[in-house]
Protein backbone atom coordinates (compact mmCIF):
# COMPACT_ATOMS: atom_id res chain seq x y z
CA UNK A 1 0.00 0.00 0.00
CA UNK A 2 1.27 3.49 -0.83
CA UNK A 3 1.21 4.82 2.72
CA UNK A 4 3.32 2.02 4.18
CA UNK A 5 5.54 1.32 1.15
CA UNK A 6 9.05 2.37 2.27
CA UNK A 7 10.14 2.69 -1.37
CA UNK A 8 7.62 5.47 -2.03
CA UNK A 9 8.75 8.95 -1.08
CA UNK A 10 6.37 11.00 1.03
CA UNK A 11 6.13 14.52 -0.43
CA UNK A 12 7.83 16.99 1.93
CA UNK A 13 5.27 19.72 1.38
CA UNK A 14 4.56 22.53 -1.02
CA UNK A 15 4.85 26.28 -1.35
CA UNK A 16 2.57 28.84 -3.00
CA UNK A 17 2.60 32.63 -2.93
CA UNK A 18 0.18 32.64 -0.01
CA UNK A 19 1.01 29.61 2.14
CA UNK A 20 3.42 26.76 2.84
CA UNK A 21 2.72 23.14 3.76
CA UNK A 22 5.22 21.00 5.64
CA UNK A 23 4.98 18.09 8.10
CA UNK A 24 3.86 19.26 11.51
CA UNK A 25 6.23 18.80 14.46
CA UNK A 26 6.04 19.27 18.21
CA UNK A 27 8.08 22.45 17.75
CA UNK A 28 5.00 23.98 16.08
CA UNK A 29 2.98 23.73 19.29
CA UNK A 30 2.72 27.44 20.07
CA UNK A 31 1.83 28.54 16.53
CA UNK A 32 -0.63 25.68 16.10
CA UNK A 33 -2.19 26.33 19.51
CA UNK A 34 -2.84 29.98 18.57
CA UNK A 35 -4.66 28.88 15.40
CA UNK A 36 -6.60 26.17 17.22
CA UNK A 37 -7.77 28.43 20.03
CA UNK A 38 -8.74 31.27 17.69
CA UNK A 39 -10.87 28.74 15.79
CA UNK A 40 -12.10 26.57 18.67
CA UNK A 41 -15.85 26.99 18.07
CA UNK A 42 -15.32 26.29 14.39
CA UNK A 43 -13.11 23.26 15.14
CA UNK A 44 -15.60 21.77 17.59
CA UNK A 45 -18.12 21.70 14.78
CA UNK A 46 -15.52 20.36 12.30
CA UNK A 47 -14.44 17.67 14.80
CA UNK A 48 -17.97 16.93 16.08
CA UNK A 49 -16.54 16.97 19.59
CA UNK A 50 -15.74 19.26 22.51
CA UNK A 51 -12.11 19.58 21.32
CA UNK A 52 -10.45 21.93 21.92
CA UNK A 53 -11.65 22.68 25.42
CA UNK A 54 -11.49 26.30 26.59
CA UNK A 55 -8.60 25.40 28.90
CA UNK A 56 -6.61 23.52 26.23
CA UNK A 57 -2.95 24.39 26.84
CA UNK A 58 0.13 24.73 24.66
CA UNK A 59 1.65 21.75 26.49
CA UNK A 60 -1.40 19.59 25.81
CA UNK A 61 -1.19 20.66 22.19
CA UNK A 62 2.51 19.78 22.11
CA UNK A 63 1.65 16.25 23.27
CA UNK A 64 -0.93 15.99 20.47
CA UNK A 65 1.61 17.17 17.92
CA UNK A 66 4.20 14.68 19.17
CA UNK A 67 1.67 11.93 18.41
CA UNK A 68 0.96 13.37 14.95
CA UNK A 69 4.69 13.66 14.23
CA UNK A 70 5.23 10.04 15.30
CA UNK A 71 2.30 8.84 13.21
CA UNK A 72 3.71 10.73 10.22
CA UNK A 73 7.20 9.22 10.63
CA UNK A 74 5.69 5.72 10.91
CA UNK A 75 3.62 6.36 7.75
CA UNK A 76 0.36 5.58 9.53
CA UNK A 77 -1.16 8.93 8.51
CA UNK A 78 0.25 12.28 7.49
CA UNK A 79 -0.31 15.71 9.01
CA UNK A 80 0.89 18.94 7.44
CA UNK A 81 0.79 22.36 9.01
CA UNK A 82 -0.34 25.23 6.80
CA UNK A 83 1.84 28.29 7.38
CA UNK A 84 2.14 31.81 6.05
CA UNK A 85 5.04 32.28 3.57
CA UNK A 86 7.39 33.50 6.33
CA UNK A 87 6.44 30.45 8.44
CA UNK A 88 5.67 32.68 11.41
CA UNK A 89 1.93 31.95 11.67
CA UNK A 90 -0.10 28.75 11.46
CA UNK A 91 -3.03 29.09 9.05
CA UNK A 92 -4.46 25.59 9.47
CA UNK A 93 -3.80 21.87 9.04
CA UNK A 94 -4.13 19.07 6.49
CA UNK A 95 -4.55 15.40 7.41
CA UNK A 96 -4.16 12.39 5.11
CA UNK A 97 -5.31 8.88 5.92
CA UNK A 98 -5.37 5.65 3.97
CA UNK A 99 -8.88 4.52 3.08
CA UNK A 100 -7.91 1.19 4.71
CA UNK A 101 -7.33 2.98 8.04
CA UNK A 102 -8.99 1.35 11.09
CA UNK A 103 -11.11 4.49 11.58
CA UNK A 104 -12.96 3.55 8.40
CA UNK A 105 -13.23 -0.17 9.07
CA UNK A 106 -15.15 0.77 12.23
CA UNK A 107 -17.44 3.12 10.30
CA UNK A 108 -20.64 2.47 8.41
CA UNK A 109 -19.94 3.59 4.83
CA UNK A 110 -22.78 4.10 2.36
CA UNK A 111 -22.10 4.81 -1.33
CA UNK A 112 -24.17 7.64 -2.81
CA UNK A 113 -23.98 6.13 -6.30
CA UNK A 114 -22.26 3.14 -7.88
CA UNK A 115 -19.00 3.66 -6.01
CA UNK A 116 -16.52 1.38 -4.26
CA UNK A 117 -14.59 2.70 -1.24
CA UNK A 118 -11.61 0.54 -2.23
CA UNK A 119 -11.30 2.43 -5.53
CA UNK A 120 -9.78 5.28 -3.52
CA UNK A 121 -6.40 5.19 -1.80
CA UNK A 122 -6.59 8.11 0.61
CA UNK A 123 -8.78 10.64 2.36
CA UNK A 124 -7.92 14.25 3.10
CA UNK A 125 -9.32 16.55 5.80
CA UNK A 126 -8.36 20.18 6.21
CA UNK A 127 -9.16 23.32 8.18
CA UNK A 128 -7.95 26.89 8.15
CA UNK A 129 -8.00 29.28 11.07
CA UNK A 130 -11.16 31.30 11.40
CA UNK A 131 -9.56 34.64 10.49
CA UNK A 132 -8.47 33.16 7.15
CA UNK A 133 -12.00 32.46 5.95
CA UNK A 134 -12.53 36.08 4.87
CA UNK A 135 -9.57 35.85 2.48
CA UNK A 136 -10.77 32.45 1.17
CA UNK A 137 -7.60 30.67 2.19
CA UNK A 138 -9.72 27.53 2.56
CA UNK A 139 -10.75 27.74 -1.10
CA UNK A 140 -7.15 28.26 -2.25
CA UNK A 141 -5.95 25.41 -0.03
CA UNK A 142 -8.55 22.98 -1.38
CA UNK A 143 -7.66 23.82 -4.98
CA UNK A 144 -3.93 23.46 -4.28
CA UNK A 145 -4.38 20.19 -2.41
CA UNK A 146 -6.25 18.62 -5.28
CA UNK A 147 -3.38 19.22 -7.69
CA UNK A 148 -0.70 18.27 -5.15
CA UNK A 149 -2.34 14.98 -4.18
CA UNK A 150 -2.83 13.96 -7.79
CA UNK A 151 0.62 14.97 -9.07
CA UNK A 152 3.07 14.79 -6.17
CA UNK A 153 1.48 11.90 -4.30
CA UNK A 154 0.45 10.02 -7.43
CA UNK A 155 -2.69 8.74 -5.75
CA UNK A 156 -5.02 6.61 -7.84
CA UNK A 157 -7.92 8.33 -6.15
CA UNK A 158 -8.60 10.34 -3.02
CA UNK A 159 -11.62 11.63 -1.14
CA UNK A 160 -12.09 15.06 0.44
CA UNK A 161 -13.88 14.61 3.77
CA UNK A 162 -16.02 16.94 5.85
CA UNK A 163 -19.03 16.43 8.07
CA UNK A 164 -22.61 17.21 7.22
CA UNK A 165 -23.06 19.64 10.12
CA UNK A 166 -20.11 21.77 9.03
CA UNK A 167 -22.09 23.59 6.37
CA UNK A 168 -19.42 26.23 5.67
CA UNK A 169 -17.03 23.56 4.39
CA UNK A 170 -19.78 21.54 2.71
CA UNK A 171 -20.77 24.64 0.72
CA UNK A 172 -17.14 25.32 -0.19
CA UNK A 173 -16.62 21.79 -1.53
CA UNK A 174 -19.92 21.73 -3.38
CA UNK A 175 -19.01 24.94 -5.22
CA UNK A 176 -16.27 22.93 -6.96
CA UNK A 177 -16.69 20.08 -9.45
CA UNK A 178 -16.24 17.52 -6.67
CA UNK A 179 -19.21 15.20 -6.28
CA UNK A 180 -20.54 13.47 -3.18
CA UNK A 181 -19.46 9.80 -3.33
CA UNK A 182 -20.04 8.41 0.16
CA UNK A 183 -21.67 9.13 3.47
CA UNK A 184 -20.23 7.44 6.53
CA UNK A 185 -20.85 7.36 10.23
CA UNK A 186 -18.23 6.86 12.91
CA UNK A 187 -19.51 5.13 16.06
CA UNK A 188 -18.59 8.00 18.42
CA UNK A 189 -19.69 10.96 16.28
CA UNK A 190 -23.17 12.53 16.34
CA UNK A 191 -23.51 13.17 12.60
CA UNK A 192 -22.47 11.69 9.27
CA UNK A 193 -19.36 12.55 7.30
CA UNK A 194 -19.42 13.29 3.59
CA UNK A 195 -16.75 12.11 1.15
CA UNK A 196 -16.25 13.89 -2.18
CA UNK A 197 -14.21 13.10 -5.29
Amino acid sequence: MFFTDPDREVPPGLATDTFRLRPITAADAEMDHAAVMESRDYLRLWEQSSWPEDDFTVEANRADLENLEQRHSERLAFTYTVLNPAETECLGCVYLFATASPMYTRSTITPVADEQWDDYQATVYFWVRKSQLATETDRALLETLRGWLAKEWGLRGFLVITNEQFTQQVDLIEETDLQLRFRFEEPDKPGPYLAYA
